[in-house]
């Protein structure tokens, strides 16, 4: 019954009791005193009756239905609190408002760098947490890796892998640019520490202030392990396993305290652990890519192996693995230099220690490193092995690097790159808009969609 209809029904009730009272005490009580003193008592007690009813029906459950609604409100506030709280324990993406990104990051005017899919930008957020923001352009593309990066980075926690704060949808929603918060890295990222082009301060070869900086071997080796132990949980201890696909210094990060950390993961693939293989199109970058991706024969986490072991030969060694040499000036004597086949070579000959970055041997190396520097080849060589079957996995490498698994000399790779690389050389010499490039320098080759595919994907970044 309606609350109105229940209130009238009780004050008509009410009036027509007051009405009966009155002509009952007309007709029995002659003395108009006492006819008035009883019909206020009477009057009184059915308005203290009415009101109990007229309380416990109508108005105690519209106050239990406010005090209700009160409290729902109360623990709604507090269960949003609790799971916000819960979210931070945990380390689950929140989600930023793109003010708060804008302030953060002083309107986007702090870049910090650029990749593929866009920029990044540090930030304070107002509680003085330093993050990088990276921004992801690109309407399909974009769409793609955010939900990529979200999907395996959200669900996933390591101590060598790059923690993602936060996200962002961007100003216009789904149709503009969206946003990843990362937590900052304050020493960059590998290859500005192991490419002797890159210059900042930092480690010196040579203990120098104005040299560019290296890397020392102690903390190369250290490098390497953290890396291997981020992939080896990506694979292996996730629930659903998580294929980087994009492993490269650039995407190895250091803390301040030189503790690599894996990051970007926007090309990263989840896998059900009852898949063998995934076939995906051919994207990451290229000089890292496993010959299995290249030919279109599918993808397992092996692809992520090989990568590492071009890694750790650019660890090694401090340079790219493929570059072009300019010796003269002229077409003729440009020439690709190919570092796994140099390093190979010196493994076969017993000269292992030339294949060390020059600016570490020139400052002399630490005491006993020698059967580090095997041991990081000997792995390196295992990794990049043509058949995937063939690499060990990642938690077998880490074994490997921390000395708990001796490492046999690995098999020379068919390197058939070299082969290919000698027929880009060739075909370079017949174009005569060939930019000049020297020997000091960083240059990886020439990606060319006139090349074989195989080739095209196999150049420098």
């Amino acid at each position: 019954m309606e609350p109105k209809t229940t209130k009238l029904l009780v004050l008509s009730s009410l009036t027509f009791l007051l009405i009966l009272i009155l002509i009952i005490l007309s007709r029995f009580i002659v003395s108009k005193t006492l006819f008035f003193v009883a019909a206020v008592i009477f009057s009184l007690l059915l308005i203290v009756i009415a009101w109990i009813l007229l309380d416990y029906t109508v108005l105690d459950p519209e106050r239990r239905k406010k005090s209700t609604m009160r409290n729902s409100s109360l623990e709604g506030e507090d269960l949003r609190l609790e799971y916000s709280f819960l979210r931070k324990v945990a380390g689950l993406p929140t989600k930023f408002s793109y003010k708060t990104l804008e302030a953060a990051t002083d309107d986007f005017r702090a870049l910090i760098g650029r990749g593929s899919s866009g920029a990044v930008y540090k930030g304070i957020l107002d509680d003085g947490t330093a993050v990088a923001v990276k921004r992801i352009d690109g309407a399909e593309h974009g769409v793609k890796e955010f939900q990529s990066e979200v999907a395996a980075i959200g669900s996933v926690q390591h101590v060598n892998l790059v923690r993602l704060l936060g996200y962002c949808l961007g100003p216009r929603g789904c149709g503009g640019p969206r946003y990843l918060v990362y937590e900052y890295a304050h020493n960059g990222s590998l290859d500005s520490w192991i490419f002797s082009h890159s210059r900042h301060d930092g480690f010196r070869s040579g203990g120098g202030s104005g040299g560019p900086r290296c890397l020392p071997w102690a903390v190369r080796y250290q490098v390497a392990i953290d890396v291997a132990k981020a992939l080896a949980y990506l694979h292996h201890d996730c629930r659903s396993r998580v294929l980087h696909l994009d492993v490269k210094p650039e995407n190895i990060l250091l803390d301040e305290c030189f503790h690599a950390l894996v990051s970007d993961f926007g090309l990263s693939k989840l896998m059900g652990r009852d898949q063998s293989r995934i076939v995906t199109t051919v994207r990451g970058t290229k000089g890292y890519l496993a010959p299995e991706w290249l030919l279109g024969a599918g993808i397992t986490e092996k692809s992520d192996i090989y990568s590492y072991g071009m890694v750790l030969l650019e660890i090694v060694g401090g340079r790219r693995n493929v570059r072009l040499i300019d010796e003269g000036g002229n077409a003729s004597e440009r020439r690709w230099s190919y570092f796994p086949k140099i390093v190979a070579e010196k493994v076969r000959e017993g000269r292992i220690m030339e294949a060390v970055d020059e600016r570490l041997t020139a400052t002399g190396c630490e005491g006993g490193v020698d059967k580090q520097v095997e041991t990081l080849v000997y792995v390196a060589l295992w990794c990049i092995q043509e058949k995937a079957n063939v690499r060990p996995s990642m938690p077998r490498v880490v074994d490997m690097l921390e000395g708990r698994v001796c490492v046999a000399p690995p098999p020379e790779p068919e390197m058939i790159v070299v082969d290919l690389l000698s027929i880009d050389q060739d075909d370079s010499e017949d174009k005569s808009s060939e930019r000049k490039v020297t020997s000091s320098s960083e240059d990886r080759p020439p990606s060319s969609l006139s090349y074989s595919f195989a080739f095209s994907a196999l150049s420098g970044r």
